[in-house]
This record gives C-alpha cells, sequence and structure tokens, in this order.
C-alpha cells in the first residue's frame, strides 16, 4: 500500500522565517528540505532516547 505524503501549514514569525531561510540556504537545502531535515533529526534523537516510535498503524487498513 503506498502512503502519500503530506501536507503540513504552519504559522511562523517572520523573524524566524527569515532565518530558516538564511540557515537553509547555508547549507544547500530549501527551506522545505531543512525543515525535514531538522525534523528528522529530531525524531532520531528521540527514538535514540525512547526507542523506536511504532509506526505499523500507518500500514494497516
Amino acid at each position: 500500500m503506498e502512503i502519500k505524503s503530506k501536507h503540513l501549514g504552519i504559522k511562523i514569525a517572520p523573524e524566524l522565517h527569515f532565518k530558516l531561510h538564511y540557515i537553509a540556504k547555508y547549507e544547500g537545502r530549501s527551506a522545505n528540505g531543512e525543515i525535514l531535515y531538522l525534523l528528522r533529526n529530531y525524531i532520531s534523537q528521540f527514538e535514540k532516547e525512547h526507542g523506536p516510535i511504532d509506526v505499523s498503524s500507518l500500514y494497516e487498513k
């Protein structure tokens, strides 16, 4: 079964938005790519501390 990507809209302060784009450009990523990079790293750290998050329910019908 194919799982479709999800869209996430967030409100962000202009200064934070500017800084995000600045860092993303510096790192050679889009702002979206930078957010995904940060989320993956955050989740990885969380799972190292608390154990893997079970995602099997994503694949159940």
